[in-house]
């Protein structure tokens, strides 16, 4: 039997594959589990702008605020409703077809799920920075800076993660919900943590 609906929060950044795996298992867990989501924007990039990391990764970096910049100007504009399908419609494109989410991977995305082409234009300003960085404050701010995403916060809990390589279905979803939230919710447990050695799977 399911208790009291538990409210979540989620942050993600659509650029990682992490987020987007955790994020399919959290609205499996939605399922089989008296949970509502409420989904939020953070950024890699502004994570990570005075990190020294990878040549590598600080390229791809460079492309990563453009998404997000739509995201966070198509919640202002429209709600916050309209986030998880705009998530959902880029991250398919990313993650499950490994497109690059340019401008026009972007404006597809946008026109799918019924929201102005226009948005797209938002990828090369900055008018709602300040708006991103305060979204992604609020889920990072209670993890702590050594982390990324995806965050999770729930009834005074939050924490990175969890990452996984493959998505979890059904009743093991809500296995894995429910292991979670117990460890969250001690307040001396900090990481548990072992090498990955699974390629990612997105379907």
């Amino acid at each position: 039997m399911m208790g009291p609906m538990t409210r979540a929060d989620f942050w993600f950044d659509p650029l990682c594959p992490f987020a987007w795996i955790t994020s399919r298992w959290v609205l499996e867990v939605e399922e089989v589990r008296d949970v509502e989501v409420t989904w939020h924007v953070m950024s890699l990039a502004y994570l990570n702008a005075d990190k020294d990391v990878s040549d590598d990764y600080r390229a791809m970096l460079d492309d990563a605020c453009g998404p997000v910049r739509v995201c966070i100007a198509a919640e202002e504009a429209h709600g916050k409703d309209v986030l998880l399908p705009l998530y959902t419609a880029l991250g398919t494109r990313r993650h499950n077809e490994q497109r690059d989410l340019d401008r026009a991977t972007v404006e597809e995305a946008l026109e799918e799920v019924g929201l102005p082409v226009a948005l797209a234009e938002m990828m090369d300003s900055t008018e709602h920075d300040e708006d991103l960085k305060a979204s992604h404050h609020r889920g990072i701010d209670q993890v702590g800076e050594e982390v990324g995403t995806p965050v999770i916060a729930l009834e005074g809990a939050a924490f990175f993660g969890p990452v996984l390589t493959r998505i979890p279905r059904g009743e093991e979803a809500g296995k894995v919900w429910d292991g979670a939230v117990a460890l969250a919710g001690y307040p001396y447990f900090f990481e548990l943590k072992r090498s990955r050695d699974a390629d990612l799977v997105f379907d």
